[in-house]
């Protein structure tokens, strides 16, 4: 069977309260299109966002490489770093060629790589060239032009610098803001650093809601899964999850099935385990290794019985190599014994639905 055959997305979706109801959130070395994929087989519904890519490398880079993605992932976003306007709009125009549900400018990363190509959270500092950039971008193309931002930046995290930033841009036409409900730290904090040290404000987010209710905000950061997502959907439009998705993968198929509508249920195990395996045959004979994709599922039986034992098994090259593109089921069948699959083996979609939604919160 193909993998197209087995892509558990589904077709049509129903109306939403808002596309941006659960996000992925946009993350460098770790959201690659093979992840990406594995994400969609979790949640039909969830946006999915690509790494940031500088908008340098789709002016003088290799755009298949940067720009080509699998047709099962959409609704997936392009995110690009950069401040100059003709070239963002370019890179709008190529966003919306190729196919992207949507174009979202990184105005929240604190790298000092991305402080010196003058794109990121400093840009925070500057929303009239922010509001130029975004205005050339929906001159250009006609799928959403979003933004992804900060609270503040340094200990400027008290609602007001985000207030006039918001402001601005949504007089140049944007109307989706991603909030990371942290400020940004620029000197004397590592990239990492700045995703745990400065405070959370979740309560920023929500004021600006308040003050912008036209708007879609999406909140972002420090979500650790269900109950968190329950408290803070409430007051916002959506939720971006960031690491608890990567690390904790089954958290997406569990929000499907509690944020969407009923009738669609989420995947089980054993649709993933097969789906993915279809996935690894076809980009191995285009050359892909095996770990490649292996690694973004690491996480997978997270909080379940042999969960050390699936991670240590896929993250084995000489295992690897012996199983090629079964080493999914392999390693689930280490796990589980015989079958390979789990609890989930021979449950109607449905009932696996119900049994995954009834674990216990993770993190």
């Amino acid at each position: 069977m193909s993998v197209e055959a087995m892509t558990l997305a589904p077709s049509s979706v129903p109306d939403l309260p808002s596309p941006w109801r659960l996000c992925v959130a946009p993350m460098m070395d770790w959201t690659d299109r093979h992840c990406r994929y594995f994400h969609r087989q979790l949640s039909g519904h969830a946006r999915l966002y690509t790494e940031m890519i500088p908008i340098g490398a789709l002016t003088h880079g290799d755009l298949p490489r940067h720009l080509d993605f699998h047709p099962d992932e959409r609704p997936v976003a392009l995110q690009l770093g950069g401040s100059d306007p003709a070239e963002l709009a370019h890179g709008a125009r190529l966003a919306e060629r190729w196919g992207y549900s949507e174009v979202n400018l990184n105005c929240g990363c604190p790298s000092k790589r991305v402080r010196s190509g003058s794109f990121g959270a400093c840009l925070m500092s500057e929303p009239a060239l922010v509001a130029d950039c975004i205005k050339a971008m929906r001159d250009a193309v006609s799928i959403p032009v979003t933004v992804k931002h900060r609270i503040g930046v340094d200990r400027r995290d008290d609602g007001a610098m985000a207030a006039e930033f918001v402001a601005r841009l949504h007089r140049a036409g944007c109307s989706v803001f991603i909030v990371h409900a942290r400020s940004a730290w620029l000197d004397g904090l590592s990239p990492r650093q700045n995703r745990e040290v400065p405070p959370l404000r979740y309560e920023v987010v929500q004021a600006l809601k308040r003050d912008f209710p036209d708007a879609t905000f999406v909140l972002n950061g420090g979500l650790q899964g269900i109950d968190d997502v329950r408290r803070q959907i409430a007051h916002v439009d959506g939720v971006m999850l960031g690491r608890v998705a990567y690390h904790e993968p089954w958290t997406l198929a569990r929000l499907e099935g509690e944020l969407f509508a009923e009738a669609i249920a989420p995947a089980s195990m054993h649709e993933v385990l097969l789906a993915m395996t279809g996935y690894l045959e076809r980009v191995g004979a285009e050359g892909v290794p095996v770990r490649t994709v292996a690694r973004c599922m690491l996480g997978l039986y997270h909080g379940r019985r042999g969960a050390r034992r699936f991670r240590r098994l896929l993250s084995d090259p000489r295992f690897l190599e012996t199983h090629g593109s079964r080493s999914l089921l392999e390693a689930a069948r280490s796990v589980h014994g015989e079958d390979g699959t789990g609890d989930s083996l021979g449950l109607p979609r449905q009932a696996a639905s119900r049994d995954l939604l009834a674990m216990p919160t993770q993190g």
